[in-house]
């Protein structure tokens, strides 16, 4: 059942491939905003997915984080998002990621439940 409170932690090794030099987001060697932007978006994806009915996903219409904290190669980093709140195909969650117990970012995201074949066939 698609309920407020839903939770789901996801989780990567910074490597080269999500650095900001690689990515093109900045010239260091650190994980880039995109990527811990990109595992915030996965933990809420996952979140809800067992919940949705057949055929159905979700897909993002926005996100909002802070940044921070650097990361190095080969740090661990998590990522958590928490339904918030539900209204019709529109689902909010807060999300965070984590450095073992450092706090590298934090925000609001916002999904949208679509039928995946519609969806699919309104690409151009």
């Amino acid at each position: 059942m698609l309920e407020i409170g839903l939770r789901h932690t996801s989780e990567l090794t910074v490597t080269d491939a999500v650095t900001a030099i690689q990515l093109g987001s900045g010239d260091m060697p650190v994980l880039s905003t995109p990527a811990m932007l990109a595992l915030m978006e996965n933990a809420a994806m996952l979140a809800v997915a067992q919940e949705l009915p057949e055929g159905h996903t979700t897909v993002g219409g926005h996100i909002a984080s802070s940044h921070l904290k650097p990361s190095k190669v080969g740090d661990k980093i998590s990522a958590t998002a928490i339904v918030t709140k539900i209204e019709g195909k529109k689902i909010e969650f807060a999300v965070s990621a984590y450095c073992g117990d450092i706090l590298l970012g934090e925000g609001t995201h916002l999904r949208f439940i679509v039928n995946k074949e519609k969806f699919m066939s309104n690409l151009r």
